[in-house]
C-alpha cells in the first residue's frame, strides 16, 4: 500500500446500559458502517460518563470516551478521522462531541464531522420514509405517538419542525413530542384528542429503546406515557425499537459519512 493515510471512522453515541437493545441499535449501526466503508477502521467512543461507569462496573468493559478514543486513534497511526454521531439533534452532546475531537486537530492530517441524524430538509424527509416503511400497519383511526428525549438546548426546535414535517408528508396522524421538553405529553395528549383517535401507538423517537422507553413511555407507574393515555381512554400499544434498527436510519447515518468522505 506504500504511503496510503491510514484512516479511521469514530462512531460517537450517548450509550444504554441495556445491552440487548444495544446490539439492535448501536451494534447494528456500526456494522453497518464498517459495511460501507471497509477501507476504514471503524472505533467507538459514548458520551455519557456515567453509562460508561456502570458497564465497567458491571460487566468489566471499557468503553472509550470521545479523548480516549482519538487517543486510541492517533496512537494506531490514523492520519484521516471522520467523527460520525449517532445523535438525533445537534445539542449539547454534540457540542461537547466536536470540542473534545478538536482538541487533537493538530495531531491529524484531517478530522471531519458528519452531522446528526436530523440536520437539513433531507434528513427529514428521509427520517419520516424510514420510520413510516414500519408502520405501514397504521389505520386512519388510530394515532402514531412518539417519544423524543428534548432538551434545554436550542436544537429542541427541531421536533417541533419534524411534527409539523410529518403532517406535510400527509401523515396527520403521527405526532412527536419530547420527555423533557418541548411538544410534551400534555401538548400531545390534546393533539391526539383533537384528531380523534381511539387506538394510540407508542414508539420510542431515539437511537436505543432504552430507560426512557422502558420506564417513560411504555412503564406501568401512573406517571408514564402509556398510562396517562389508557388512563384518558385510549387503547394503547407500545412498540419497543430503537431508531438504530431501522435500516433507514441506518443507511442515512452512512450516507452523512459520505458526504464528508467524498
Amino acid at each position: 500500500m506504500g504511503t496510503t493515510e491510514k484512516k479511521g471512522i469514530l462512531t460517537v453515541s450517548f450509550g444504554t446500559s441495556v445491552n440487548k437493545t444495544r446490539e439492535k441499535t448501536i451494534d447494528a449501526i456500526e456494522l453497518y458502517i464498517q459495511k460501507v466503508f471497509p477501507d476504514h477502521i471503524l472505533y467507538r467512543a459514548w458520551t455519557s460518563g456515567m453509562i460508561i461507569k456502570k458497564i465497567k462496573k458491571r460487566d468489566g468493559v471499557h468503553i472509550d470516551t470521545v479523548t480516549e478514543a482519538m487517543e486510541r486513534m492517533f496512537s494506531d497511526g490514523v492520519a484521516r478521522v471522520v467523527v460520525q454521531p449517532t445523535h438525533v439533534i445537534n445539542g449539547v452532546e454534540n457540542d461537547r462531541m466536536i470540542a473534545d475531537a478538536l482538541a487533537f486537530k493538530e495531531r491529524f492530517h484531517k478530522i471531519a464531522f458528519g452531522t446528526p441524524l436530523l440536520t437539513s430538509d433531507g434528513d427529514f424527509c428521509a427520517v419520516i420514509e424510514a420510520v413510516m416503511a414500519e408502520f405501514k400497519d397504521l389505520r386512519q383511526e388510530e394515532a402514531l405517538v412518539f417519544m423524543g428525549h428534548g432538551t434545554a438546548h436550542d436544537a429542541n426546535a427541531v421536533y417541533g419542525a419534524l411534527d409539523d414535517k410529518f403532517k406535510d408528508m400527509g401523515y396527520k396522524n403521527v405526532f412527536l413530542g419530547t420527555v423533557e421538553a418541548y411538544p410534551s405529553m400534555e401538548t400531545l395528549m390534546e393533539l391526539v384528542r383533537g384528531y380523534g383517535a381511539r387506538r394510540v401507538t407508542l414508539a420510542p423517537f431515539m437511537v436505543v429503546a432504552g430507560d426512557h422507553a422502558v420506564n417513560d413511555m411504555s412503564g406501568r407507574n401512573a406517571d408514564s406515557w402509556r398510562s396517562r393515555f389508557e388512563a384518558a381512554g385510549f387503547e394503547v400499544r407500545c412498540v419497543m425499537k430503537g431508531l438504530g434498527e431501522y435500516e433507514g436510519i441506518r443507511k442515512l447515518y452512512a450516507k452523512h459519512i459520505r458526504d464528508v468522505t467524498e
